[in-house]
């Protein structure tokens, strides 16, 4: 993916604004998003300048010509030898810089204290590192693209090993590295996190490992996974029937159901990312399941399949248009069963738009 030639100025127009001279990058996501650079090894350098911005990108010598081919012509490449950091950064600074900003939610303890030793005298550094994941969090037109098709890949996927299975019989294991195996069959370089795979009482599990055990006929069962294309995630979570279920099931479910879809109605920019997980959380506690809705109702999805914004109590600011987010509340009952049903939906400026494309009503296998 060829990165829009203007990420870098946008960052270094930030900088200024912030009063930051540079901000050394290191997380290679935002790496990514920055330059387009897909390699293992790299740091970046952005700062205002005088004469326009300055974009320095460091990397080894593997990955020299790599760099040359994926990186807009704006950045100065160097190959900075295999250990970037430390003086290798010191040594590219801007001329003049006083205050350098650093990623304090990537950098290591040890990293930090190599970068602060090589510091020229009178260079300060601070913490900056949401300078990037901000920006990055809204989304462009070529971004929502990418992240429909890997959300419509892992729909496919959905269907052909679980709705048209079998489940019943096979381990919950069987039934993830099959899903799994199905997304890289229909193009995905991957799983964007390990899949959830978990049937009756294990649901109650948020985030329950697949267990060498088989699946049950009436039972309800919690699959939560998605796919990785081109670099994007995607991260769905559908619970279904694997048989006739009880009165409890259908009741817990129709309760997520009923907050998960009017928690997506409330998603839109403007919406305070506290009050959009409000919406569902009420709503499952005024049904007497407060208690059993630990988790939050969502969170961002790019480059990493956990990024911001945070739908949750202890969420921050308003949504933006252009940022993805997952919408999955959940009910779990320790030794009963567990519920969860997720979405992914681009905020717009007058609601959302849902990128996944499975049916929400409880299915039921026969």
């Amino acid at each position: 993916m060829t990165v829009p030639a203007d990420r870098g100025a946008r960052i270094a127009a930030d900088l200024a604004s912030a009063d930051l001279d540079a901000l050394v990058v290191t997380d290679l996501h935002d790496i990514r998003w920055l330059t387009g650079f897909t390699g293992s090894n790299a740091v970046a350098i952005v700062g205002p300048g005088d004469d326009g911005p300055v974009l320095r990108f460091l990397t080894d010598f593997r990955y020299v010509t790599q760099a040359a081919e994926q990186l807009p012509s704006a950045w100065e490449r160097i190959d900075g030898g295999r250990d970037l950091a430390g003086a290798g950064v010191a040594s590219h600074l801007p001329a003049g810089a006083k205050r350098v900003a650093f990623d304090d939610a990537h950098v290591t303890v040890a990293a930090h204290r190599r970068l602060l030793d090589a510091m020229p005298d009178g260079v300060e550094l601070v913490s900056g590192g949401d300078q990037v994941r901000r920006a990055r969090a809204v989304k462009d037109a070529e971004e929502v693209r990418r992240i429909r098709a890997a959300a419509e890949l892992a729909d496919a996927a959905f269907v052909e090993v679980v709705l048209e299975g079998p489940v019943v019989g096979r381990t919950e294991r069987e039934v993830a590295v099959d899903l799994e195996t199905a997304m890289r069959r229909l193009g995905a370089s991957g799983a964007s996190f390990d899949s959830i795979v978990a049937s009756g009482a294990h649901g109650a599990l948020p985030h329950a490992s697949p267990r060498d055990v088989p699946i049950p006929a009436g039972v309800l069962l919690t699959v939560d996974w998605g796919a990785a294309l081109d670099g994007y995630c995607s991260d769905c979570t559908r619970t279904i029937a694997t048989g006739p279920v009880d009165g409890l099931e259908h009741e817990i479910y129709g309760i997520v159901l009923d907050a998960q879809r009017q928690a997506l109605a409330a998603v839109q920019a403007g919406a305070g990312a506290r009050d959009v997980d409000a919406v569902a959380r009420e709503l499952i506690a005024a049904a007497g399941h407060g208690d059993h809705f630990g988790h939050g109702l969502g969170h961002g999805v790019g480059l990493e399949v956990h990024e911001a914004p945070t739908l949750s109590p202890r969420g921050s600011g308003v949504l933006r248009a252009g940022e993805i987010v997952t919408v999955e509340p959940g009910i779990y009952l320790p030794g009963q069963l567990g519920v969860r049903i997720e979405d992914l939906a681009v905020v717009t400026e007058g609601g959302s738009d849902v990128l996944n494309t499975l049916d929400k009503e409880l299915v039921t296998l026969d």
